[in-house]
């Protein structure tokens, strides 16, 4: 086999990179979409929000064969499925004319494409790549949502008041298609399948003592060979999913819901686009630090601070109400991205950490399942509380609570106590031979 080059695992995380500033980003989008399609139908907030709950749900159910399949054909194979379902729901979109056409459309198949595109499907293969520079390979690879929020979001923004919002989603599809279908012909699972070893260290001299193997804190619980049966029999399994659903629900209910809210307690619709895409602009810098800091203290500790910053999000949002300033637009923006996105940078190495192996595909798409459960959640009920209340405060105080739930389930899931991080190998105590 001939050898390519130490660094192929960073030319993944670049085409990583792009495929998620356009595939999440698409599917961000969908708060710019929100205002012009009530405008132009008169539906209720809570059906239209439905629909990217909706699609939410139907990719939820997806998730564990989503797993499965990456597990058996390779990343090649999910992406390129991720591109034709998102750019056929985007171009079809600019046809809806009833709810079910937005439920179809974008919900069913744009989400089920973004879940193909996005963290889901890049967290099934992207850590086999790196081990001791995991936090930081997925930060930096995850990081393209905010580059691309910053370009797409206010783009798109302009571009429908220019002309209208369903030309804006047929050009998307278009620029969907174009730039990630043949960009993802150049994924592979998993270095060993080009005779390469994770962190680049096939040329390596410490190749040897720096594989998968060094970082074991807990031997008996990583020789396991972790099938799903297995994993669903741990408490481990259901203290991850508490935390992802709880961290999901308060994420996707202030990014739907936000340039909505912050149109109607005063500020311009320019402003509020602005500030969708800032949030993932100031991610770039939170994501990188936060996940080169978890290879370094530990995946809980990021997590945490993750979900302080929502919690901070939320308070912000709430005091707007009564003081739109700009002063709190920033605080919002600033702890909603930096510090809430560092998610990502540790939601794929805190399940590869605890269920490591053959099978991670389905067992991380299964706890996607879950997670993305409460993702679709989010956005629906905290629509359907403002239909009750008239309100969005009782929303997101529900929100900043499950905040503080996801910060305390993360802690018992303990991923530090099976794998420890680059920065803390040299704590693990290992037996003297006999």
């Amino acid at each position: 086999m001939v050898r390519l080059p130490f660094f192929y695992g960073w030319i993944i995380v670049a085409v990583v990179f792009v495929t998620m500033a356009l595939g999440v980003n698409a599917r961000t989008a969908f708060s710019l979409l929100l205002p012009p399609i009530l405008g132009e139908f008169g539906w209720q907030r809570g059906v239209v929000a439905g629909a990217f709950s909706f699609g939410f749900l139907v990719s939820a159910a997806l998730s564990p064969a989503l797993g499965w399949l990456m597990d058996r054909r390779g990343p090649k194979v999910v992406m390129e499925l991720g591109v034709v379902l998102m750019g056929a729901g985007l171009l079809l979109a600019s046809y809806v004319t009833q709810p079910w056409h937005l439920y179809a459309t974008l919900g069913v198949l744009v989400g089920g494409g973004s879940i193909c595109l996005g963290y889901t499907g890049q967290s099934l293969f992207l850590p086999n790549w790196f081990v001791r520079r995991r936090g930081l390979a997925l930060s930096l690879a995850f990081a393209g949502v905010g580059v691309g929020s910053i370009v797409l979001l206010p783009w798109m923004q302009a571009f429908m008041d220019r002309t209208d919002w369903r030309t804006a989603c047929w050009t998307l599809g278009v620029v969907v298609l174009v730039v990630l279908a043949p960009l993802n012909l150049l994924l592979w699972r998993r270095p060993e399948d080009l005779g390469l070893r994770p962190d680049g260290d096939a040329h390596s001299p410490g190749a040897t003592t720096a594989g998968p193997a060094a970082n074991i804190v807990d031997p008996a619980w990583a020789a396991i060979d972790w099938t799903l049966a297995r994993a669903l029999r741990t408490s481990r399994f259901w203290w991850i999913a508490v935390a992802y659903i709880s961290g999901l629900y308060a994420w996707y209910a202030v990014q739907v819901h936000q340039t909505k809210y912050l149109v109607e307690i005063g500020f311009s619709t320019s402003d509020a686009a602005w500030a969708l895409g800032a949030v993932s602009l100031v991610a770039v810098p939170g994501q990188i630090a936060l996940g080169h800091i978890s290879d370094r203290i530990g995946r809980e500790w990021v997590w945490t601070v993750a979900c302080v910053g929502f919690v901070i999000c939320y308070l912000a949002l709430i005091a707007m109400e009564h003081l739109p300033s700009p002063a709190l637009l920033w605080l919002m923006v600033v702890a909603q991205g930096a510090l809430g996105y560092g998610y990502t940078s540790v939601m794929g190495a805190i399940v590869a950490e605890i269920f490591q192996g053959r099978h991670y595909g389905v067992i991380f798409g299964t706890v996607m399942l879950l997670m993305i459960g409460g993702g679709a959640a989010g956005p629906w009920l905290t629509g359907i509380i403002y239909d009750v209340a008239g309100s969005y405060a009782p929303g997101f105080w529900i929100s900043a609570g499950l905040s503080v739930i996801s910060a305390i389930a993360i802690w018992f899931a303990s991923p530090r106590k099976v794998r420890a991080v680059a920065g803390q190998i040299h704590r693990i105590v290992r037996p003297k031979p006999a």
